[in-house]
């Protein structure tokens, strides 16, 4: 294959072509040719689409065998930079601003993997500042931000709908950072009060928080209408931070390469044999991390991928029966980060499946987003099912789970890992088995959760502090014509917000 060369402080580099030509496209088809930077300052693809790879890099087994031993922070430099041109981040700014992003970590290897009895090998990715995974991705995402608006000399403006964690993830990565405002939309009353503190506790100037009186779902509906409106995405630098955000799910590739690398039963010395599987159980909401996990088992990690969801049950219903429709309401359950019935993270993946068919997916997600369900072709659903396995689990099943993993390992889960983790009760570990469990928060911001179960929790002193912190926040009613005053209303923000900026004034006095 032809390579190229890049020479960074007197070092010369050699690079796969593929990585030197990286773009990106939309799932929808009406956008290719992008690179690293476009998608990172967008949200949604201009045509209602998300971003993803035009192709995907090879991991080849003897990629994989070198990075054995690597520390959860390289990975992600390796990964990253598979995906992001050194014309863009050169390799020594690249390896920098990973490291800056992930150094604040209450651990020093920033994830732990916690083994325990019976095979039950749980990844534990809640360390950051919020105590959930989210805080991994965003810290990295926000530092290439940073990175660029720096290089730039401009500003740009994030929205963010969130379920609980993605919030107070974004708001604790970008706050007080130059030349970035962070806009945050999340459903009040259907979050636990420390994923609400760490929104509405933070009080900086370029931080704007709104409680929607609706679900996460009713969010993404007037932020959908935004992020469509080109016009002004282009003249305040909209952009968004969820994992719709391919920088997001990039990072989030290299969770589950670390958990191969650790848990799989790989070898260094052992090339010419066949690599082993590994199976990775993911509590599943908006399937950004199922998403990232299917693109790298695309790419050639050999992984078995299992997605358990709540009450909220779309996921499941889809790979069993190709019922890809949304319920009449929100379930509110005692994981309320995936009280989410638009899983929009399932359009990469279908996409994937598909072959790349950006004609197909735009037929079938506009459908989707105009009736709210869509009925899967069986050959369509088979293919699913064959690289997706599903798990429902009501709030019964998620207490038992706690109690039983306590008495068990005396640990603590919070209930979305429980959710992961019932698998385990119900699929016990065999003989040769690898697994892995997604551990995506800490059992520390669902108290309630956990008081239900029987058990108890030391809060940390972080915790603690949240609840005598003053809170700031704009309400969002639920009239009549609500996703249209919404939407009005966080519009009228964001131009308000630029106009200050661009006055050199501040916000809030």
């Amino acid at each position: 294959m032809r390579r190229c060369h890049r020479n960074q402080r007197g070092v010369t580099v050699t690079l796969p072509l593929q990585v030197c030509r990286m773009q990106y496209c939309s799932t929808r088809g009406g956008v290719r040719g992008w690179d690293f930077r476009d998608v990172l300052f967008s949200g949604y693809a201009p045509d209602g689409g998300m971003f993803m790879p035009e192709s995907l890099p090879p991991l080849s087994p003897d990629t994989l065998r070198s990075w054995k031993g690597l520390s959860y922070t390289k990975v992600v430099v390796e990964v990253a930079s598979l995906f992001v041109r050194p014309q863009l981040i050169p390799r020594d700014d690249l390896e920098v601003l990973v490291a800056e992003a992930l150094s604040g970590f209450s651990v020093p290897e920033v994830v732990r993997i916690a083994r325990l009895n019976g095979g039950l090998s749980i990844l534990e990715l809640f360390h950051g500042d919020t105590l959930a995974f989210k805080d991994l991705a965003m810290t990295c995402t926000v530092r290439f931000l940073s990175y660029f608006l720096q290089k730039e000399s401009r500003r740009a403006t994030v929205l963010v709908g969130t379920s609980g964690d993605t919030g107070g993830s974004a708001i604790q990565s970008a706050k007080g950072l130059p030349g970035l405002d962070v806009m945050v939309v999340y459903p009040r009353g259907r979050i636990t009060p420390v994923q609400e503190k760490h929104m509405t506790s933070c009080l900086e100037d370029n931080v704007h928080v709104f409680a929607a009186d609706g679900s996460s779902d009713d969010i993404d509906r007037p932020l959908r209408r935004l992020f469509a409106d080109q016009e002004l995405v282009k003249s305040h630098g909209l952009m968004s931070l969820n994992s719709v955000n391919w920088s997001r799910v990039m990072i989030q590739l290299a969770h589950f390469i670390y958990a191969y690398l650790e848990l799989s039963g790989l070898k260094r010395d052992e090339a010419g044999k066949a690599l082993p599987e590994l199976e990775v159980v993911v509590p599943t909401g908006g399937a950004g991390n199922i998403a990232a996990g299917f693109i790298v088992k695309q790419m050639g990690l050999p992984l078995k991928l299992v997605a358990m969801v709540n009450s909220n049950d779309i996921v499941h219903r889809t790979v069993t029966s190709g019922d890809f429709s949304m319920a009449a309401d929100v379930t509110r359950t005692l994981a309320p980060a995936i009280d989410i019935q638009d899983p929009y993270n399932m359009e990469r993946v279908f996409w994937l499946l598909l072959g790349r068919d950006g004609a197909r997916v735009k037929t079938m997600m506009e459908e989707f987003q105009r009736s709210h369900r869509h009925s899967l072709p069986e050959n369509h659903r088979r293919l699913l099912s064959q690289v997706l396995s599903t798990g429902a689990v009501a709030d019964e099943g998620i207490l038992e789970t706690m109690r039983r993993c306590w008495e068990e390992n005396r640990y603590v889960l919070c209930p979305h890992t429980a959710v992961a983790v019932w698998h385990h009760y119900r699929c016990p570990h065999s003989a040769g088995l690898h697994r892995c469990y997604i551990a995506t928060a800490s059992p520390a911001k669902f108290q309630a959760a956990v008081e239900k179960a029987g058990l108890t929790f030391d809060l940390p002193e972080a915790v603690l502090a949240l609840e005598k912190l003053p809170s700031r926040y704009q309400e969002l009613e639920r009239s009549q014509n609500w996703c249209k005053d919404w939407e009005d209303s966080l519009r009228a923000r964001i131009q308000s917000v630029s106009a200050v900026r661009n006055s050199g004034g501040t916000y809030y006095t």
